[in-house]
C-alpha cells in the first residue's frame, strides 16, 4: 500500500530530525526551557537547521501518506521512529551497534505490525464537519493545558516525558488538520488555500515543534521519544475514529490489539533501559 511506504519514509525522516535536534537542544542552557530564547539559540546552530530540513521532508511524506490512507493506519507506523533514532544515534556517535537492544526492537516492530493487522484501519472520510472540529479542538486544548501544567514544575526525565506527550498531541492534531486540508486539493488550489485547516496545520505544527524542543532539552532522547511516538499513534487513532469516521476491528479483536500494544510498551521500556538509551550528552548549565 502506497500510504504505508510514505509513512515509513516519514518515520525515517522524523527519526533523523530527532537525533539532529537532540544534539542541538542538549547544548542549550536549562534556564531557557519554555522560553522563546530557546528557539533563538537553536536557530543559530547548523545541526538544528539540518533537523528542521528533515522535518520539512517528513511533512511532505506525511501529507502524501495521509492523502492515500486512513490516519489510524498512517500515524501508528511512526512508532518505529524510536528504534530508528537509536540506530542513527549509535551510528553518528560511533558507538557499537551491539548496544542496541535488538530483542526489544524486534518486539516493538512485531507488535506494531500485528496491532495494525488486527485493527485493520479502514474506511472513513477525508474531511470532518466544522461542528466535530470545534469539539475536538476544545478537548485538545484542555488536554494540552493539563499535561503542560503538570510538566512545568518538574525537572529532568518526568518533564521530558510529559512535554513529549504534549508534543505528541500537537503532532496528532497537525496530522488530522493536514489530512482535512490536503483533501481540499481535489477541489482546486483556491479551495486548498481557502480552508482554515491549512493555516491551523501550520500553527499546530509550530506549537508541537516548540514543545518537542523543550522535551528534548529537558531529558534524554528516550525519555521523550516513547511518549511522543506512542502518544501520537493513540491520539491520532482517536482523531481518525471520531473526526473521520474511520473503522477499527472491535469485539474479540481487541484482545490481540491490546496484546500488541503491550508488546510495543514492553519493547519501549527495554529500549529505554538499554545502555545506549541511558547515555545522555553533556549539557550547558
Amino acid at each position: 500500500m502506497i500510504s504505508v511506504l510514505f509513512a515509513l519514509l516519514t518515520a525515517a525522516s522524523n527519526a533523523t530530525a530527532s537525533v539532529l535536534q537532540r544534539r542541538a537542544a542538549a547544548q542549550v542552557p536549562q534556564d531557557r526551557s519554555l522560553h522563546l530564547s530557546l528557539v533563538a539559540d537553536l536557530i543559530r546552530r547548523r545541526v538544528w537547521l539540518a533537523g528542521i530540513g528533515m522535518v520539512i521532508v517528513a511533512a511532505l511524506f506525511q501529507a502524501a501518506a495521509l492523502a492515500t490512507g486512513p490516519i489510524a493506519l498512517v500515524q501508528p507506523i511512526f512508532i518505529i521512529e524510536l528504534p530508528l533514532a537509536l540506530l542513527l544515534s549509535a551510528l553518528t556517535a560511533r558507538r557499537p551497534l551491539g548496544l542496541i537492544p535488538w530483542g526489544a526492537v524486534a518486539a516493538t516492530t512485531v507488535g506494531l505490525g500485528a496491532g495494525l493487522a488486527c485493527a485493520d484501519p479502514s474506511g472513513g472520510t477525508d474531511q470532518a464537519p466544522n461542528s466535530a472540529w470545534v469539539i475536538a479542538l476544545i478537548a485538545t486544548a484542555g488536554f494540552e493545558a493539563l499535561v503542560i501544567g503538570t510538566a512545568v514544575p518538574l525537572r529532568g526525565e518526568p518533564r521530558a516525558a510529559l512535554l513529549g506527550l504534549a508534543a505528541a498531541c500537537g503532532y496528532a492534531l497537525t496530522a488530522a488538520l493536514m489530512k482535512n486540508a490536503v483533501a481540499a486539493l481535489g477541489h482546486g488550489p483556491a479551495a486548498f488555500f481557502g480552508t482554515w485547516q491549512l493555516y491551523a496545520t501550520a500553527a499546530a505544527g509550530v506549537g508541537a515543534l516548540f514543545l518537542l524542543q523543550n522535551a528534548l532539552q529537558a531529558g534524554t532522547l528516550v525519555a521523550s521519544q516513547p511518549t511522543l511516538t506512542i502518544g501520537d499513534a493513540l491520539i491520532s487513532t482517536s482523531y481518525g475514529v471520531t473526526l473521520f469516521d474511520e473503522q477499527l476491528r472491535t469485539g474479540w479483536w481487541l484482545l490481540p490489539q491490546l496484546t500488541a500494544l503491550a508488546m510495543i510498551t514492553v519493547g519501549y521500556v527495554r529500549i529505554a533501559r538499554s545502555p545506549l538509551a541511558s547515555q545522555t550528552q553533556a549539557r550547558v548549565q
